[in-house]
């Protein structure tokens, strides 16, 4: 199970419209319990891009942090699932896929395996 704050999905989810039609991709920090994650806060990734087909970043820029749990990233064509390329481009523990209208309702989230993973909006 994965949860994200509510004002962590609302900035993400902001971030996909301004965004639109192009992907927009985040790093998600949290904490894990066993099988559960709980998202605290998103990160923009340096040197991050986005364009109509895809969203990346340099994983090789990044500093260690160990509270990056995995990444969230838009799909503006409202295909929640994950291509090849985002399975084998994952970044750590867990991937967010959000499409359009961009809210709860289009939300999935994967493993690396590419198992779904239910996804709740916590309230703060």
């Amino acid at each position: 199970m994965i949860r994200i704050d509510k004002e962590v999905f609302k900035g993400m989810k902001a971030l996909a419209e301004d965004n639109h039609p192009n992907e927009v991709i985040v790093l998600l920090r949290g904490k894990r319990s066993g099988d559960e994650y709980h998202i605290t806060e998103y990160l923009i990734p340096p040197f991050g891009f986005g364009s109509k087909r895809s969203a990346s970043f340099p994983a090789h820029m990044l500093p260690m942090d160990f509270s990056i749990l995995g990444t969230a990233h838009s799909h503006p064509s409202g295909n929640l699932n994950p291509s090849t390329r985002d399975l084998h481009s994952f970044y750590g523990r867990i991937m967010l896929i959000i499409g359009p209208p961009y809210s709860m309702d289009n939300v999935a989230a994967y493993t690396k395996q590419g198992k779904s993973i239910p996804v709740q909006v916590k309230s703060n």
